[in-house]
């Protein structure tokens, strides 16, 4: 496996690369876990070369937020997608992502505004620029991300389509279904910050949502339903929630009482200090 840190290596590399077969981009910020190498695997299967982007990007932190404190931890990353047989890391510091004079900014409207982007302003923002510069470097055939992210995901096809990233011929942005630990919570880099009572108390969450999706399968109102699992969260231990919400998969707007399309259940809630997020199918 190659470490390139700058883009001129990165861009001769990838040019090797292309020779031999499609080129599959994961985009990760590190501290990875297995829900990153399921994507890693996934890639594995439908491309000749994996490249791994490893950057935490500050642009998508507020000033409020988790930047400093946020794992990172490359050597042990390296070893994994190594064992994994990646072909490239891309592992670029700040000055690469952004030089001196760093001016430009990618914004996605409407479905970046609810949801996380009501609670992280900017968020957004920071996410697609920094996959936009990913996917303008890299320049691959797909790019695999993952459903725990949904959003995340939304915001990024909805660019990738508007800024004619893709083409009928290559759907180039898979996604991936979220890797659960035995007790259903959702993987993340952040579940590290918990602490032992902590971690027992998060798998009243996915616990949450399968109650509240099966009350809403049954034909209880979506907003009686959204309320009840906020009581239930606080209940099991969460210090507050941010939203616990029905909406259309694809657009992610707020469903009325009319259900004609796939709806799923969105949730973020902090336990202690740490902010957890998930979503769930109906």
């Amino acid at each position: 496996m190659q470490t390139v840190t700058t883009l001129d290596p990165l861009r001769r590399a990838l040019a090797v690369m292309r020779q031999d077969g499609p080129v599959a981009l994961v985009p990760t910020m590190g501290a990875l876990h297995e829900g990153h190498l399921a994507l890693v695997r996934e890639a594995r299967a439908k491309a000749r070369h994996v490249v791994v982007s490893i950057f935490v990007n500050p642009r998508q932190f507020g000033p409020n937020e988790d930047l400093a404190r946020y794992p990172r931890q490359l050597e042990q990353d390296s070893e994994l997608l190594r064992a994994e047989g990646v072909s490239l890391l891309w592992a670029p510091g700040a000055e690469a992502m952004y030089p001196d004079g760093y001016a430009s900014s990618v914004s996605v409207s409407g479905i970046s505004e609810g949801l996380c982007g009501a609670a992280r302003p900017g968020h957004f923002d920071g996410v697609a620029t920094v996959v936009l510069k990913l996917f303008n470097q890299v320049q691959p055939d797909l790019a695999l991300f993952g459903e725990k992210d949904w959003q995340q995901l939304a915001v990024i096809r909805r660019m990738a389509l508007d800024l004619d990233l893709t083409s009928p011929a290559a759907a180039a942005i898979h996604a991936v279904p979220t890797v659960r630990e035995r007790d259903g919570l959702a993987l993340s880099s952040r579940n590290a910050y918990l602490s032992v009572e902590q971690r027992a108390e998060a798998a009243c969450l996915p616990r949450a949502m399968d109650a509240a999706i099966a009350k809403l399968r049954a034909g209880e109102a979506h907003m009686a339903v959204e309320d009840a699992l906020k009581a239930d969260l606080l209940a099991g231990g969460f210090a507050s929630v941010d939203y616990a919400e029905f909406r259309h998969a694809e657009d992610l707007a707020i469903p009325l009482e009319s259900r004609d399309k796939p709806l799923r259940l969105f949730v973020a809630a902090r336990i202690g200090a740490t902010r957890l997020i998930d979503n769930k199918p109906v």
